[in-house]
Order: C-alpha cells, then structure tokens, then sequence
C-alpha cells in the first residue's frame, strides 16, 4: 500500500515536501520512486531511488530543485521540493516496482508498478 501525503497550494519559489507511507513492500520493490500528471499530460518521472543502495535519479526538469530520500525502516518514503514553480504543479504519485534507468538515470514505470491515489501539488 502506498499513501502520499504533504501536497498543497504553494507561491512560485516556496517548498513543499511529499511523504509516502510504504506498507507491504519492504526491500521486494528494487526501486521506488514518485511521478507527476499535470491535466492534459502525460505521467512522467520525476525522481527514484533504489531501496537497497539509495541511489537517485532526476528528470532533468527538477534537476537541483528535487530530492528523493526514503528512512531507515523503508517505510516512508519522500520528495523535498525546493524553488517551486508554476509547471510543477501536478498530481504527486508515490510507485513502487518502477525501473530506475542507470544509463539515462531516469525513472519510468512499468506493467508492474504500483501507485498511490496521489497528493496535488499547486505552485502560483
């Protein structure tokens, strides 16, 4: 089970951070990660991390502004959000089983991927 919490209505500059309660998956999901839906748009990537090595990967659009973290247990998992702007605002979904791409460190999901029911994210 996954449930995103910590989205809201933000000013262009400002920070929000995203959590999402893991249950279920512990170390089975090798990757993990959140992903944006703007209306019209197509799901994209935005950030995962491996559960088991930590290691992170960014679409190039949040790039230095994004961090993706989870704790200790593998329980929660989170995005901190720094200089918001306008074209972040989207549905936030928290994955599980999505493929983080070592060659174009990017993240994408899958036939397998899990999803939360999403946090939105508002940057004015």
């Amino acid at each position: 089970q996954l449930v995103e919490s910590g989205g809201g209505s933000v000013q262009a500059g400002g920070s929000l951070r995203l959590s999402c309660g893991v249950s279920g998956y512990g170390y089975s999901s090798y990757c993990m990660g959140w992903f944006r839906q703007a209306p019209g748009e197509e799901r994209e990537g935005v950030a995962g991390i491996t559960t088991r090595s930590g290691s992170t990967y960014y679409a190039d659009s949040v790039k230095g502004r994004f961090t993706i973290s989870q704790d200790n247990a593998k329980t929660t998992l989170y995005l901190q959000m720094n200089s918001l702007k306008p074209e972040d605002t989207a549905m936030y979904y928290c994955a599980a089983h999505i493929i983080c791409e070592s060659g174009t460190q990017k993240v994408r999901s899958s036939y397998l991927t899990s999803w939360g029911r999403g946090t939105q994210v508002t940057v004015s």
